[in-house]
């Protein structure tokens, strides 16, 4: 009996043991789940931190949640598309693609559109079967058309002018033709070689060397000086328009002005000078861009003084401000 008594308290006491011990292993699962919900917690917070730095809204302002819009990282969800039900084909209508809907001015149904000042090449193309012995078996039964657009190199082509020498008879007076009259006197250069100096060059900023080096390519020597000195003259030929068009401007009851930096003129090797464009904008949506070489308040006096009186709508920079104080007949607005 007390052999059995010891043996109970002996199994009692290890099965205490293992109860603690599970307590002690289940205690320690408990604290490392809890620690791993952290990290988990965590890493969580950084990858939401991340989506926002990547995806989210970086304004202040106030955010409008728009529940139609997903996220990208989401899983992608599988949405029900609706199939219109398949109609049956006519079998009484012609089989094929319908014709492209193209607008009026379409001239090939490839959308190639050209107006009638463009220049159209008509190539003859004989197909082989109208050449050799058995041509006489063919005939020509109609003509199918197909326009390409090819583009030529620009041509240079040198005027020649044939002056006669005239003599009149009865007194052996030698008289030469004149020239008809040139945009440039005294210039080897025609007026639609300066009209092209010029469209490429403010147009198409294609600069003078550039266009100087496809003068060379086309087999004609120029100096390149003699391209600057015709695009100068034909600018001062230009130069009454640009004020007759700035006096019109002027008479606006409205009149907005502002100033733009732009570079212009060598200021020393690899510098350019800063300078300054003055739009001017008047009521019949007319601009003119008057230049100075500098920001100051010289060259409002110089462009609107006892020209212009009306509103003047311009920024705020305060060389305007100062003008409008000591002119009388201009209200600013800014």
């Amino acid at each position: 009996m007390q052999k059995t008594l010891s043996s109970d308290k002996k199994t009692l006491g290890q099965a205490i043991n293992n109860d603690l011990a599970a307590l002690r292993d289940l205690q320690k699962l408990s604290d490392e789940n809890g620690q791993l919900k952290d990290e988990n917690q965590s890493l969580k917070n950084r990858i939401a931190w991340f989506e926002n730095q990547m995806f989210g809204q970086k304004s202040e302002k106030r955010q409008i949640d728009n529940p139609y819009q997903g996220n990208l990282l989401d899983e992608p969800t599988q949405t029900a598309i609706e199939v219109e039900p398949k109609q049956k084909k006519d079998n009484n209508h012609q089989r094929g693609k319908a014709p492209k809907s193209r607008p009026d001015d379409c001239v090939t149904d490839s959308g190639l559109r050209f107006g009638k000042e463009v220049p159209v090449k008509i190539i003859e193309v004989t197909p082989a079967e109208l050449q050799g012995k058995d041509a006489d078996q063919w005939e020509v039964i109609g003509t199918k058309v197909s326009r390409k657009l090819a583009k030529l190199p620009a041509s240079y082509v040198v005027l020649e002018y044939h002056l006669p020498v005239l003599k009149k008879k009865a007194t052996d007076e030698l008289k030469t033709t004149l020239m008809p009259e040139q945009v440039l006197e005294g210039s080897i250069a025609d007026v639609s070689l300066v009209a092209g100096l010029l469209t490429d060059k403010f147009l198409y900023h294609l600069p003078l060397h550039r266009q100087h080096q496809k003068i060379q390519q086309a087999g004609i020597t120029l100096a390149r000086p003699s391209l600057t000195n015709w695009t100068q003259r034909a600018i001062e030929l230009l130069r009454p328009i640009v004020e007759a068009q700035l006096v019109n401007v002027l008479q606006s009851k409205v009149l907005a002005m502002d100033e733009t930096p732009i570079k212009a003129g060598r200021k020393q090797k690899g510098k350019m000078k800063s300078a300054y464009f003055w739009p001017v904008y008047g009521d019949d949506h007319e601009v003119v861009f008057t230049y100075s070489a500098s920001r100051g308040k010289q060259h409002i006096i110089d462009t609107l003084e006892n020209e212009f009186s009306g509103t003047l709508v311009t920024d705020g920079y305060a060389a305007y401000a100062r003008y409008v104080e000591k002119t009388e007949g201009i209200t600013h607005a800014q």
